[in-house]
């Protein structure tokens, strides 16, 4: 066997390998994203509203007509990693400019998730008060560029627990 023949046995592999196997995995990496994106996005949901009931507000003010039994701070972090296809999408939005959705819903799902997590943190009592939500990136450094590799949402507040009616 000469070293034609063996390069053009060769050559269809190595055309496979440079140019469809990146493409082919990121498509799949963005029908996998997708599909656990809204696997997330359903399992949010469902957990709100088994906790629609016990609210996590904003302001200072409780109900001061009831006697308070417990008081505790309460915190919950989440960090989101961003995928290489949001990534893309960021960086042609940022060369022509508006809304970079894809981001948009990653804060979403991370700032539910942490409001979540902050009252699973604190089973049995009644309101989350001074409710904060604070978001923070985490860099990535490639080739000595900084980016945003990922989100980090910080949920507090101050869980009170009101004292039951006897009778």
């Amino acid at each position: 066997m000469d070293e034609q023949t063996s390069f053009e046995t060769v050559a269809p592999f190595l055309i496979f390998f440079v140019y469809a196997l990146p493409v082919i995995l990121m498509i799949g990496g963005l029908i996998i994203g997708s599909i656990l994106e809204s696997r997330h996005f359903a399992s949010i949901r469902s957990r709100e509203a088994a906790t629609a009931d016990y609210p996590a507000v904003p302001t200072r003010s409780w109900d001061e007509t009831r006697a308070v039994a417990e008081v505790r701070l309460v915190a919950s972090s989440v960090v989101v990693s961003l995928d290489y296809f949001k990534r893309i999408l960021a960086g042609l939005r940022n060369i022509f400019g508006g809304r970079i959705r894809s981001y948009e819903s990653l804060l979403d799902r991370a700032k539910r998730e942490a409001i979540l997590r902050l009252k699973e943190s604190a089973p049995g009592f009644d309101i989350i008060v001074n409710l904060r939500v604070d978001t923070s990136n985490i860099a990535s450094v490639h080739n000595r560029k900084k980016g945003i590799g990922g989100v980090e949402v910080l949920a507090s507040g101050t869980a009170i627990r009101y004292e039951r009616r006897k009778g």
